[in-house]
C-alpha cells in the first residue's frame, strides 16, 4: 500500500471509474472491462472498505464531446468530500480532454483526494505529483489527437482508392463493384420515391410530414448495432435544429 494513502483517504472511500469510448469495445475488449472493474478489488486490498464503481459511462467517448453522466457523479462525489482516492486503469479512462482532466484535478486537490492507478498513486496538492498528472493528461489527449489523424488520413486513403465504404440512406444500397445503387427492396425503394414525389407536390418537409404522420405512413430507416446494418420501419419524427 502507498504511504500517500492515510487514515483519513480510507475513511472516505474510493471511487473505481469505469468507461470504454465506444460499444463495439464494451463487446469487445472485454480485457479492458475485466481490468477495469478489477481495480475494485485491488481498491479494497489497500485498506478501502467503501468502494463504489462508477460505469455510467461504458460506450462514451472522453472527448468531451459526449455528455458523460458517470464523469459528473464522479467530480460532485470529490466536491463534496466523498471520496479519498479516485481509481483508474489510465489517464485516458478519466479523459482525454484538458478541460475535464485538469477540472478533476484541481477538484481532487481542493479535496485531497488521490489518483490510483497501476503506476502509483498521485496527490494533486504535491508539485511533483501534480505535474505528472499533468502529463499523463496532455498525453492522453495527444494520442486522441493522433488517434484522429490517423482515421482520417485512413478514411482519405479508401476514398482515393475508391474503397471507401460508409453507410447508405434508406433506398441505396452497395453493389458488389462497389457503387451505389438503388435497394433491390421494391418495398424500400418504393417508400423512398413516394416520400420524395410527395415533397415536390405538396413543396415543404413540414407538410410532407404532416401528411406522412395523418396517413399513418411507415418509412425504413437504416438501423446500425454495432458492424451490422438493418431496415426498420418506424412512424416518421419530427426533428428540430437549434
Amino acid at each position: 500500500m502507498s504511504h500517500k494513502i492515510t487514515a483519513d483517504h480510507l475513511a472516505r472511500g474510493a471511487a473505481v471509474y469505469v468507461r470504454q469510448s465506444t460499444m463495439a469495445q464494451v463487446v469487445g475488449n472485454t480485457e479492458s472491462k475485466r481490468r477495469q472493474y478489477g481495480l475494485a478489488d485491488q481498491a479494497r486490498a489497500a485498506g478501502f472498505a467503501s468502494v463504489t464503481v462508477i460505469d455510467e459511462d461504458l460506450g462514451r467517448s472522453g472527448s468531451g464531446v459526449a455528455e458523460r453522466p458517470g464523469f459528473a457523479r464522479l467530480v460532485a462525489t470529490v466536491l463534496a468530500g466523498e471520496v479519498g482516492a479516485v481509481y483508474c486503469i489510465e489517464a485516458s479512462r478519466l479523459a482525454r480532454n484538458g478541460r475535464d482532466w485538469h477540472h478533476l484535478i484541481d477538484l481532487c486537490a481542493l479535496a485531497g483526494t488521490l489518483v490510483i492507478d497501476p503506476d502509483g498513486a498521485y496527490d494533486p496538492r504535491l508539485v511533483n505529483d501534480r505535474l505528472l498528472l499533468g502529463l499523463k493528461g496532455t498525453m492522453s489527449e495527444y494520442e486522441l489527437s493522433l488517434l484522429r489523424q490517423r482515421g482520417i488520413e485512413a478514411r482519405d486513403g479508401k476514398a482515393r482508392r475508391g474503397a471507401l465504404r460508409f453507410t447508405l440512406p434508406p433506398g441505396y444500397v452497395w453493389s458488389e463493384d462497389g457503387r451505389i445503387e438503388i435497394d433491390p427492396d421494391e418495398r424500400v425503394s418504393g417508400a423512398i420515391r413516394m416520400v420524395f414525389a410527395k415533397y415536390r407536390e405538396l413543396g415543404s418537409a413540414r407538410q410532407l410530414f404532416l401528411w406522412a404522420r395523418g396517413a399513418g405512413l411507415l418509412l425504413p430507416v437504416v438501423q446500425r448495432n454495432l458492424a451490422v446494418c438493418r431496415i426498420t420501419w418506424r412512424v416518421p419524427a419530427y426533428h428540430t435544429v437549434v
